[in-house]
């Protein structure tokens, strides 16, 4: 069994940069939290205790959801579930077991810092990241 602790963050394509960041930043008070503009096209602003990333559709990271947002064609590229500190193996094991197909997990960026993580899907086929902090 998972256990599941809290959202850790979301990720949102965009192709309206500074319209997206004027709406979190200046309205809803997020802030910016990370840059990496010239290698993923992502910003992270900080929301509470989770993130939510912004990737520009034209960059490295934000090509891989395809095409730009429009009305209805989403632009959620995954959620990320922080999951409670537990045996890699293990984790894999019991979705294996629930005929999901898992890759490696992967060192990655979120709300808390560096953590391991993969990516599944849901039966939509939404992504879904579980992440653990590293200590």
């Amino acid at each position: 069994m998972i256990n599941i602790v809290a959202i850790d963050h979301l990720v949102l394509r965009t192709t309206q940069l500074e319209n997206m960041l004027a709406f979190y930043v200046n309205i809803l008070g997020c802030s910016i939290e990370r840059q990496t503009p010239e290698q993923t096209g992502l910003t992270q602003l900080r929301a509470g205790n989770a993130l939510i990333d912004i990737v520009t559709v034209g960059s490295k990271l934000g090509a891989v959801g395809g095409g730009a947002p429009t009305m209805s064609d989403n632009n959620l590229d995954h959620f990320c579930l922080q999951i409670a500190p537990q045996s890699e193996d293990d984790i894999i094991k019991h979705l294996n077991q629930h005929g999901i197909d898992t890759p490696a997990f992967t060192r990655r960026y979120g709300a808390e810092g560096y953590g391991n993580s993969l990516y599944i899907k849901d039966p939509e086929g939404n992504t879904v990241e579980l992440r653990c902090t590293l200590s």
